[in-house]
């Protein structure tokens, strides 16, 4: 426990569940290493990790916030990053800037399976994480079977550092399994070295000969050392969990109460002790890429403050950040170290480093940043989220339409996983997110920072109408004759269904002239009018219409009046056609653990879809794929009900695919609906 640290720094993220005490570790953290003297709690709203008001209001993170601390010579920064699985995409760039992660949980063996998409995003990136199982004064812990559980969600090792010493529901030590010396917790004080307690002896012997097996699958000289029976040195034991953490090999896992500070010491030892180097890290990072001597940072994180403009949070890759540096172009505004929402500035910063940056406009979240300006150096990324839940906004106050572009681009800068548009069919403003939250969370932004409040309902469904069969020698003629120069347009179209996916298809075999050319472009405008907006309220799609004859006027006629003979001849032919209804059809690919494919087949059938194929995960034991269609009326909460039936962790990408006619009594309801609200309707 008072073993000599390492100087340097260390990146550290706390990631983990909605609800498993992330904010409340940060809270312990700084305050155990002395960077607050009071901690506060997520209830009262005055935790460093929860600033943001949005957060306090809902009492659960909802962005990355930053906290810089020393201990024991070490400096830190951590990373508090939201646990709810709608603002993954914020956890997921922060952690691509980190040497190490603490992934926090609670000792509730059914929810363990929520870290599952968590570990494999860490493995993926080979990013060294530690397991800190949080709450230990919770009833009925059985501590193998904790870990029994965390193993089957995890693809690398987990081994148990430190074995907890409980009396009844009460969390009081702990045995450190490197040197089996036991200590018992005091609040708001160090551990107190006390005698082994041998009713806990042929536990701890398991769990740490597990600890012991699992170091010696990458050491042979230890595995030698268990084979004869040899005890090994504790320095060798140290050894073997630094290196092995740091090549993100095996997972360490330590126990306490984040609220009472148990644990936490312990924990901050170990990080010293253990986790990698800035210059490990970094190097893994560059691997591949051509930086040259030049100075390499990485956007981790895009603020908007009220107070301060534009703020980047960035990693220091190689170099170091001097007060002015120009990156990318762009003169940085200030340095400085964040405590939540209080920034210290400072004058340099150097590898190894999460500083932020002021005024570094045009750069986005996931920006490499670099003093080199002949050629532009690109580190990976975080891979972007695709949104999966939408709102239709509008502007509360109507002169506002002209502001919200704008201020959507900078929401959409703080958080990548957002997105809109502008709907071709609906010209609904259409908002995009990861969830109802997500969303609500992005509009409070709106109004508290922009004073833009919004409106907002479900999207409209952009249902297209088509054809059954065909019609020919439809007769459109239009006079008007108001003194002077007249109106004269006569036409005669034949209409027919083209095969889904063709759209519209315009010909003529006008014979002798009896339309003269240049009033044949009129004829296709007049045309393509009509089927903009069809009989049933809905673009017609997939339709060939041939001007097959027609009479002209040598004074009268005109390219409009042409026009409108052409409307006129489709307002009569295509009712004759027998039109119907299209509904859009999503291509989706669920992905959910094994033990939820059924429910979520079901799911999927129960909202009108059709199951193409499920298959395992090549390179995920225990998850599925499932591929199927779904009509698009039928997502708008399947997001909603996907995670409801998976603990939270159901996922799926999503592409439109093709149109399909709507069912007859469906498409009745539809069109009620359309002439009851005057617009698109929505089948919802």
């Amino acid at each position: 426990m008072n073993e000599k640290v390492n100087s340097g720094s260390r990146n550290v993220a706390i990631v983990g569940p909605y609800l498993s005490g992330k904010t409340t570790l940060l809270e312990s953290l700084l305050f155990v290493a002395g960077a607050i003297s009071r901690k506060g709690s997520v209830k009262d709203g005055n935790t460093v990790g929860d600033s943001a008001q949005e957060a306090r209001d809902r009492q659960m993170s909802v962005e990355v916030g930053a906290a810089s601390t020393e201990y024991n010579g070490t400096r830190f920064t951590f990373i508090d990053c939201p646990g709810s699985v709608e603002f993954a995409q914020e956890t997921y760039n922060a952690l691509i800037g980190v040497d190490a992660a603490i992934v926090v949980c609670e000792p509730i063996n059914d929810r363990v399976l929520t870290l599952a998409p968590l570990f494999k995003f860490l493995d993926d990136w080979e990013i060294p994480h530690l397991v800190f199982v949080n709450k230990m004064d919770r009833a009925n812990i059985h501590v193998l079977e904790t870990l029994h559980a965390l193993k089957a969600v995890s693809s690398r090792p987990l081994v148990a550092h430190q074995y907890p010493i409980m009396r009844g529901e009460q969390l009081i030590g702990f045995i450190d399994l490197v040197t089996e010396q036991a200590y018992h917790y005091h609040p708001g004080a160090p551990a107190d070295p006390v005698p082994f307690p041998e009713e806990l002896k042929e536990e701890e012997h398991i769990a740490r000969a597990e600890m012991l097996e699992a170091l010696a699958n990458f050491d042979d000289h230890l595995l030698e050392e268990l084979l004869e029976d040899i005890e090994p040195p504790q320095e060798e034991i140290l050894k073997d969990l630094k290196m092995e953490l740091g090549a993100d090999l095996v997972v360490p896992v330590f126990f306490g109460v984040a609220e009472q500070d148990y644990g936490v010491r312990p924990l901050l030892e170990a990080l010293v002790r253990e986790a990698p180097e800035p210059e490990t890290t970094a190097e893994r990072r560059l691997r591949g890429t051509k930086t040259g001597d030049t100075t390499v940072a990485q956007v981790l994180k895009t603020y908007y403050t009220p107070q301060g403009g534009k703020l980047s949070l960035v990693r220091v890759w190689q170099g170091k950040l001097t007060d002015g540096i120009v990156l990318n172009g762009i003169r940085t505004g200030g340095i400085y170290r964040m405590m939540g929402q209080q920034l210290q500035q400072i004058n340099q910063a150097g590898a190894g480093e999460i500083v932020a940056l002021s005024r570094m406009e045009g750069i986005k979240t996931g920006d490499t940043l670099s003093t080199n300006q002949q050629s532009a150096i690109e580190l990976p990324k975080a891979e972007q989220l695709e949104p999966v839940y939408a709102l239709a906004i509008t502007p509360e106050k109507r002169n506002d339409e002209v502001k919200l572009s704008g201020a959507l681009s900078k929401l959409l800068e703080e958080d990548p996983s957002l997105a809109w548009e502008q709907h071709g069919d609906t010209h609904e403003v259409i908002f995009w997110g990861q969830g109802e939250i997500h969303l609500q969370v992005a509009l409070d932004r709106l109004r508290r920072k922009y004073n833009l409040p919004m409106t907002t309902h479900l999207p409209q469904v952009p249902y297209k109408e088509t054809i059954r069969k065909p019609t020919s020698s439809v007769h459109g003629r239009y006079k008007h004759q108001s003194g002077g120069h007249g109106q004269f347009g006569d036409v005669y179209l034949d209409i027919k269904p083209l095969a889904r996916g063709e759209g519209f298809n315009f010909n003529e075999t006008i014979v002798g002239g009896v339309v003269p050319k240049q009033y044949i472009p009129g004829v296709e405008m007049g045309v393509r009018e009509f089927l903009a907006h069809g009989p049933l309220g809905f673009p017609v799609v997939d339709v060939a219409v041939t001007l097959t004859n027609g009479s002209y006027h040598s004074v009268d006629s005109s390219e409009q009046a042409f026009k409108q003979a052409a409307r006129l001849a489709m307002q009569t032919g295509i009712p004759q056609c027998q039109p119907t209804l299209l509904e859009p059809i999503i291509r989706v690919q669920v992905t959910t653990p094994s033990e939820f494919t059924s429910k979520v087949m079901q799911l999927v059938t129960g909202r009108r879809g059709q199951i193409l194929g499920y298959e395992a995960i090549h390179d995920w034991q225990g998850w599925d794929s499932i591929t199927a269609y779904l009509p698009q009326a039928e997502m708008q909460n399947f997001i909603v009900e996907l995670r409801s039936q998976t603990l939270g962790v159901g996922s799926f990408h999503w592409e439109f695919d093709h149109l399909q006619e709507v069912p007859d009594k469906l498409a009745e309801r539809i069109l009620t609906t359309n002439s009851g609200n005057g617009g698109n309707g929505n089948s919802k």
